[in-house]
């Protein structure tokens, strides 16, 4: 790290995938150097448009609950834009700012209260005790594998009413789309051949929820699907277009960071043990001290829309800006021992959920219902469940997820 003009510090690190493929902790020791710099952090990318690191807590939640400075368009989850031809599948309501994002988010709040979320909770206990049972019967086995990913896919699946049926042709799709993120993830021989690719997989997405759309709107069912394509009090209700984005988002949002969540949190139980002793008794506390540890989205993106002045340096019109909701978790001046897992921490005002404002995030009720119904079944039924090898890490800068877990019944 160096130093420029007018006191910005220069890192090259934050988007090279050696960095990114090194352990979570060596990754904290250069945040926790960027926290305490005094002026902003600016990183360069060779070929193409840099942008301004946040890694401050105060930083991330102000520019979170500013959007009229800080702008989702044209997109939040993406260092670059989508590639020429698929905004129109890719463009969801994360990188919407208002009067878009406010009407599509009237919509679908409507189906996400506690109260419409309650006719599932049986679901996801099923689910649960099914997929724990299946855990005596293999005693070790990968958790990603037989636990996370099933819990919170099937959930989601069942939610909007998509037969199970359909889960492995879809996923392969959503796999793809969640790859984008990272630009240089996938390897084509040319930029046209990575762009037809990418466009049939959200076609596929697309294709598949709009033609169960069309199947509701004839025979509503007890599902959400049925719910967004029927007109709310107001009149107002999805198009396929936004019902396939919305798709989207929920499988990115909510299965991809509920099953890295719910891996992290078997990980970090196994490190620390007499934190596991104290789980049972601190559920509700223990849920969100591991969406704060594990941080499942690591950063969003923001676009500067005017000149604004943030902890004392003026941003301008055109900049990209991250926030890192990693390091803001790590904050030593909101965190007290930030690098301490502890289930009973209280206040826990992590950024694991976005910053406040506008986006924050919709499904996290369901998102600590799914963690709290498995974490509590399965270790009730088996206290000393645990790793047994180091996590194999997701390679990403997006989202900081697990992509095997070795594990075993004690």
């Amino acid at each position: 790290m160096q130093t420029g003009a007018g006191g910005v510090m220069v890192n090259k690190d934050l988007m090279t995938a050696s960095f990114w493929t090194q352990p979570p902790a060596v990754r904290d020791e250069l945040f926790a150097e960027l926290r305490a710099a005094d002026g902003p952090v600016f990183c360069p990318r060779e070929g193409t448009v840099g942008f301004y690191a946040l890694t401050r807590h105060a930083d991330v939640v102000e520019a979170a609950r500013n959007p009229g400075a800080f702008s989702s368009e044209p997109s939040a989850v993406r260092l670059d834009d989508l590639p020429a031809g698929t905004e129109k599948y890719g463009g969801s309501m994360e990188s919407m700012d208002d009067p878009r994002h406010a009407r599509l988010r009237r919509i679908i709040s409507g189906s996400f209260t506690p109260r419409i979320l309650a006719r599932f909770e049986a679901d996801i206990q099923e689910r649960v005790t099914r997929l724990v049972d299946g855990l005596a019967d293999r005693r070790e086995s990968d958790f990603v594998e037989t636990v996370s990913t099933p819990l919170t896919v099937g959930t989601a699946f069942s939610m909007m009413g998509i037969p199970a049926s359909a889960g492995q042709e879809l996923m392969a799709a959503v796999n793809i789309v969640l790859a984008i993120s990272d630009s240089g993830n996938l390897d084509f021989p040319s930029p046209e051949a990575r762009e037809a690719f990418i466009k049939e997989k959200f076609a596929v997405m697309h294709g598949f929820v709009a033609d169960l759309a069309e199947v509701r709107r004839k025979r509503p069912a007890e599902d959400l699907i049925s719910v967004l394509v029927t007109a709310n009090l107001d009149g107002e209700f999805l198009t396929d277009l936004e019902l396939g984005r919305f798709f989207t988002l929920l499988v990115a949002a909510g299965v991809e960071t509920t099953r890295h969540a719910l891996s992290h949190g078997v990980h970090l139980l196994t490190q620390n043990p007499a934190q596991r002793a104290l789980l049972l008794g601190a559920l509700p506390t223990a849920v969100d001290e591991i969406v704060r540890c594990a941080t499942p989205v690591a950063w969003v993106r923001r676009n500067v829309t005017r000149d604004h002045v943030l902890h004392g340096y003026t941003y301008r019109r055109g900049d990209r800006v991250l926030l890192y909701h990693c390091s803001a978790n790590q904050d030593e001046g909101v965190f007290r021992n930030p690098r301490a897992f502890d289930v009973t921490r209280s206040p826990n005002p992590h950024v694991g959920y976005g910053g406040g404002g506008p986006h924050i995030c919709l499904g996290a009720h369901l998102a600590r219902r799914q963690m709290t119904t498995l974490f509590n079944e399965l270790y009730t039924r088996f206290p000393g469940f645990h790793t047994t090898d180091q996590p194999t890490w997701v390679k990403a800068s997006l989202v900081n997820g697990i992509e095997r877990l070795p594990c075993a019944i004690e």
